[in-house]
């Protein structure tokens, strides 16, 4: 299935004081505290943008991975994860795809330095992947914000809870610290596949399949 439901990305970011010193709190060995993950329900629609992407990148949407569980939290994953954020955002222009591409749903790597939400996460997710992460614990997620827009951010699944990562705030904040309201994301065995995310959200994802 495809769902052609877009994922209307806002441009701007705020809070990198609180990412960097959440970053340095973790550094000098204070414990993080462990939040419960998302829970994810079974297969559901493809977001069109990703379809498109994956038709143009067949190999990055046909690997499929034992899920090993989440990645072991350890202060340098945490300074990683938030090294990430930071560096990603500050690197790329916020610009929407009518303005870059002439058309919507346009997800692709920010190699020309602009991007839109989807774009950025797929960066993190690129870098992160770089530097060991394993892809099944580096998930493209599809949320709803506060004011019904929809947006994209990439989930970090790791022993101390699933992690978020946001063009619109260089914060690294468990999942239910967000606002959000969270409607799909990336299966975490296959990365041409998508699931539910069950927890408080079943209105919410029937309503985009």
């Amino acid at each position: 299935m495809i769902s052609a439901a877009g994922v209307r990305c806002a441009a701007g970011r705020a809070g990198v004081f609180f990412g960097l010193v959440a970053g340095v709190v973790l550094s000098a060995g204070t414990a993080l505290a462990a939040s419960q993950p998302m829970v994810t329900g079974g297969l559901t629609s493809q977001p069109i943008g990703h379809y498109d992407f994956c038709r143009l990148n067949p190999a990055e949407c046909s690997i499929k991975e034992r899920d090993a569980g989440p990645a072991q939290m350890t202060g340098a994953l945490w300074r990683k994860i938030v090294a990430v954020n930071i560096a990603v955002n500050a690197a790329i222009k916020p610009m929407n795809d009518i303005d870059i591409y002439g058309r919507d749903e346009v997800w692709t790597y920010p190699d020309n330095g602009e991007g839109d939400c989807e774009d950025y996460v797929l960066e993190k997710r690129r870098t992160l992947s770089r530097e060991g992460v394993s892809l099944s614990d580096l998930l493209i997620t599809v949320v709803r914000k506060p004011d019904g827009e929809g947006h994209a951010v990439l989930t970090v699944r790791t022993s101390k809870g699933d992690f978020v990562l946001d063009n619109l705030t260089d914060s690294v904040r468990q999942w239910d610290e967000t606002g959000y309201n969270y409607l799909k994301r990336q299966s975490a065995e296959n990365t041409g596949r998508w699931v539910t995310i069950r927890e408080g959200q079943t209105t919410m994802v029937g309503s985009v399949k």
